[in-house]
């Protein structure tokens, strides 16, 4: 009987472990699929001899749903479907939800900015390559291109994406500090004040101390991962 039960047991942890990796990889091929679309959406917009102006309008659906989606990866982390750091991953897609709905989305100065296709071209790319790597690591078909592409391209498109965001970030404080969007001013029967120009000061300010840090970490799992061939002769 308990040597029964143990089978049902762990038939149900097989069944529930195949539907994990079954909904691990049917999120990371959507994403795959999405960022493709927004990369598409934005080379195709400067190709037709479209300007910065109205690059916007065309991206904002789609952008506005893929990178919100990426809230799933916060859940995903806390239900331990995917091993990763709670707080890391929180503040990685955090910084991007804020970019998007809180700079691009809430001020019409920002997706006016030329970091505006810096930063979709620099996202869009390491996305598709990263969730392309996740996807194909779940079935154990990971091609060694996409490797190196996923520990390589990195150092282009980081240095850019984070340009980008600087801008896109400058031109909406610059913004909201005229406008005073999303400031509470006292007196208020709150007795609380914020002022949201200054929030994205601090965001901004974040940025020498942080990207150092993930640039090196990117560079240091790169020397682990892609191994020198002449080092792998000697080893």
């Amino acid at each position: 009987m308990a040597g029964k039960n143990a089978a049902l047991g762990s038939s149900k942890n097989s069944d529930s472990f195949t539907a994990v990796k079954a909904y691990l990889l049917l999120y990371n091929s959507v994403q795959v699929v999405g960022w493709a679309y927004v990369l598409f959406l934005t080379v195709n917009h400067f190709i037709s001899g479209k300007n910065v102006a109205t690059l916007w309008d065309v991206v904002k659906p789609t952008l506005l749903i893929f990178q919100n989606a990426a809230l799933l990866e916060v859940l995903n982390v806390a239900l331990g479907y995917v091993r990763s750091n709670l707080m890391v991953t929180f503040l990685q897609v955090m910084s991007r939800v804020i970019v998007v709905c809180g700079v691009l989305w809430a001020t019409p100065t920002a997706p006016l900015s030329y970091g505006l296709p810096m930063l979709l071209i620099a996202w869009s790319v390491t996305e598709v390559i990263r969730y392309s790597f996740y996807a194909l690591n779940i079935i154990g078909a990971v091609p060694y291109l996409l490797i190196w592409c996923r520990y390589t391209f990195f150092y282009a498109l980081y240095p850019i994406g984070v340009t980008g965001e600087l801008l896109c970030i400058f031109a909406a404080q610059s913004f909201i500090g005229q406008t005073k969007q999303w400031t509470i001013e006292l007196p208020n029967y709150l007795n609380f004040t914020f002022n949201y120009c200054y929030f994205l000061l601090a965001i901004m300010g974040t940025y020498p101390f942080i990207f150092p840090q993930l640039y090196l970490y990117m560079i240091d799992q790169r020397k682990k991962v892609i191994v020198n061939p002449k080092d792998k002769k000697h080893s």
